[in-house]
């Protein structure tokens, strides 16, 4: 689970520590890193996900996006089908799938055009950080964007500026409580995860980006509940952050990332130690 650094989730989300030849033979225990840890105490905390307007918009622009790439038809566009799978987990009403899924098919009069938008730059401390968002309006999110990362001791970059550090990886996260971890495990490598990595009741499998459906199905068919399964940008090498103060202001600059209704994911590079974190 490498890095993740930070699904945002708004998942975000939330990593591994770079790409693997093969998946790991036993799950790695309590390595999560910064972002990956501080979702895993907010999920405990039961204020993981930002507020559920914002979730809805999220997974419809989702949705709708999968809808426009691939078609409607969720037998032949896997992508749609986990799109989805995440959305229906948070409970977004159907209506709103349905309504996102002609919006992605031309259907649906009227409809705004969704784009998917990239920044990248850095966040105190000078950690690498990128925000996925999903758009109907470019200038007003680059606007908030870079008033958040103004107001917040962060640099806004070019494009590629940090991007170069990261890689893209499926990641799947599951909740191991009255789970059979183990179970999950082998379930996992035998549908091809790379790598597998828990941190107490928070499991995050890594894969391939072209096989999280086929993984995400397996894990489905064998019975295993996912909360969430997702691309997301890995970063290749991490920095520690060592002192409790300039730990917090990254932390707070992501949270004031996630609040943006635009912002759909973000990845960062930081780790932060457990005892550190434990105290945020």
């Amino acid at each position: 689970m490498a890095q993740i650094v930070a699904q945002l989730r708004v998942a975000q989300i939330v990593t591994t520590t770079g790409a693997t030849t093969g998946a790991t033979t036993g799950a790695t225990t309590g390595s999560m890193s910064g972002h990956s840890k501080w979702h895993s105490i907010k999920h405990k905390k039961g204020a993981a996900d930002a507020k559920r307007g914002k979730i809805f918009t999220r997974h419809a622009n989702l949705i709708t996006i999968a809808a426009r790439a691939g078609g409607g038809d969720t037998s032949m566009n896997p992508t749609l089908r986990l799109a989805i799978d995440n959305a229906k987990k948070e409970n977004v009403p159907s209506a709103n799938i349905d309504r996102a899924i002609k919006r992605g098919t031309g259907d649906a009069k009227d409809a705004a055009e969704i784009a998917e938008i990239l920044y990248e730059g850095y966040a105190p401390g000078g950690t690498a950080i990128i925000v996925e968002c999903l758009s109907d309006n470019k200038n007003r999110t680059l606007t908030n964007i870079r008033t958040i990362f103004n107001k917040n001791g962060g640099n806004l970059g070019a494009s590629g500026s940090v991007s170069y550090m990261f890689e893209r990886k499926g990641i799947i996260t599951i909740n191991l409580e009255n789970k059979d971890a183990d179970e999950i495990e082998l379930t996992a490598i035998d549908a091809g995860a790379e790598d597998i990595e828990t941190s107490g009741d928070i499991m995050e499998i890594t894969t391939n980006p072209s096989d999280l459906n086929k993984v995400a199905d397996g894990l489905t068919s064998a019975g295993i509940e996912t909360e969430q399964a997702e691309v997301l940008f890995i970063p290749n090498q991490t920095v520690k952050i060592e002192d409790a103060e300039k730990a917090q202001k990254i932390l707070d600059f992501i949270d004031a990332i996630e609040e943006d209704p635009d912002v759909s994911n973000v990845s960062s590079n930081f780790d932060i130690s457990d005892e550190i974190m434990e105290k945020m």
